[in-house]
C-alpha cells in the first residue's frame, strides 16, 4: 500500500517527522510538523511541494506520563 502524500493547506493529521518532496529545485529533506497545523507552501515551488509521514511522534504534552496534573489543593479550590 502506498504512503499517503499531503499537499500544502491540508491539516497535519499526525505529529511527526515528514519527508518534504520539493519540485525539482532542492533535494528532499525531513521536517517536524505538529498535529493540527497546516502543511505549508514552499517559497520556491509553491503548491507543488508534497509531504510524506516518515515517523509518527507524540508531543510530550499529550503523553499521559508527562501531562501536568492539577494539584489536589488546587483542584479543591483552595489557595
Amino acid at each position: 500500500m502506498a504512503e499517503q502524500i499531503y499537499k500544502p493547506g491540508e491539516v497535519v493529521p499526525k505529529a511527526g517527522l515528514y519527508l518534504v518532496l520539493h519540485h525539482e529545485h532542492r533535494k528532499n529533506h525531513e521536517v517536524t510538523l505538529f498535529k493540527g497545523e497546516q502543511f505549508p507552501l514552499c517559497r520556491r515551488c509553491g503548491e507543488e511541494v508534497r509531504f510524506q509521514l516518515v515517523l509518527m511522534a507524540t508531543h510530550i504534552g499529550e503523553d499521559a506520563d508527562f501531562r501536568l496534573k492539577k494539584s489536589r489543593r488546587h483542584s479543591q479550590g483552595r489557595h
